[in-house]
């Protein structure tokens, strides 16, 4: 089992405390995304789990507990956001220069395969022109030469929640250019595909409806049991996550995150709602909880594990 932290939420970023309780524990109980009542006991133990991917803007909150995930056999691997948008769109996160930092340490404590870059998503508005895009990544990438060997890019999807805060934004004098598919980003793709070539990158796109291959951006696997097989020399699932998009190409895997809980207040972002929701959920949060947030239940007879020894921060 391959076991996701989070596309839902960024764990590493603000529920380091909670994940390291359950690895400790051993399991974790994770709600039904379309019903919180209905729970799914998830293993966390080493011997279980193949490899866990971090999906993160800021994992500096995980990085004093590697050693104990190295100590108890987890394989792991990072999948670390790392744009340099304006702050009204991307206004909770750490500087660019502390985040490239980050970046720099993660890589050098695991190695360039194990922190994959994320350019995502892209925006195309008067604010972040191509023009914005094409300097932002060929920095970035330049930071990063040596660090990682992959960067995965997405355009953005203007989902009913997304549409709807972004054009708050436009009343305020943004404009977005929801037409994704253009001879414009057509272009773009091909410039960031031979800034990733000189600097010893691959670029993948993720989730994409359009083939880019032609301009040297084929689609990829954000979850990847290829990458896992040749980073750990194991057998993981290949087959497609049938519970992700129609575009994802994604191996199967175990999402223990829950929606409406992230507070970068990123208002392009796909998994939370409302800001207000989600610092409302992180209040009620507790660290000591099998779930995120909300209510656990009463392990079954077949999920109880011996808790007596369980070690909270």
């Amino acid at each position: 089992m391959i076991v996701s932290a989070s596309r839902r939420t960024d764990i590493p970023a603000f529920y380091t405390e909670w994940f390291i309780n359950r690895i400790r524990a051993g399991w974790c109980q994770v709600p039904n995304p379309f019903n919180y009542n209905q729970l799914s006991y998830v293993s966390l133990k080493a011997q279980d789990v193949s490899a866990i991917v971090f999906w993160s803007k800021n994992p500096r909150p995980l990085l004093k507990y590697l050693h104990e995930l190295d100590e108890r056999g987890f394989r792991y691997y990072f999948q670390f956001t790392v744009n340099d948008y304006p702050k009204i769109l991307e206004p909770r996160i750490p500087t660019l220069e502390d985040r490239l930092d980050i970046f720099r340490e993660l890589s050098s404590r695991l190695q360039p395969l194990r922190v994959i870059w994320r350019y995502d998503p892209i925006i195309i508005s008067n604010l972040t022109p191509a023009s914005f895009h094409v300097e932002k990544f060929s920095y970035i990438a330049q930071s990063l030469k040596g660090y990682t060997k992959r960067v995965m890019v997405s355009l953005v999807n203007y989902y009913q929640k997304t549409d709807r805060r972004l054009s708050v934004l436009e009343g305020k004098g943004i404009k977005f250019s929801r037409n994704m598919h253009t001879t414009e980003i057509s272009n773009l793709l091909a410039q960031i595909a031979r800034i990733a070539k000189h600097n010893g990158l691959e670029v993948l796109t993720c989730a994409e409806q359009h083939d880019y291959s032609g301009i040297g951006v084929p689609p990829g696997r954000c979850i990847d049991g290829e990458l896992i097989s040749r980073i750990w020399s194991i057998e993981v699932d290949r087959n497609k996550d049938p519970g992700q998009r129609a575009t994802c190409l994604c191996v199967v895997s175990k999402d223990i995150g829950i929606n409406d809980t992230c507070l970068h207040g990123c208002p392009y972002c796909y998994a939370t709602r409302d800001l207000t929701l989600a610092k409302q959920r992180y209040l009620q949060h507790n660290p000591a909880s099998p779930v995120i947030w909300g209510q656990s239940r009463p392990l079954s007879k077949a999920e109880q594990v011996d808790r007596s020894k369980v070690r909270l921060l």
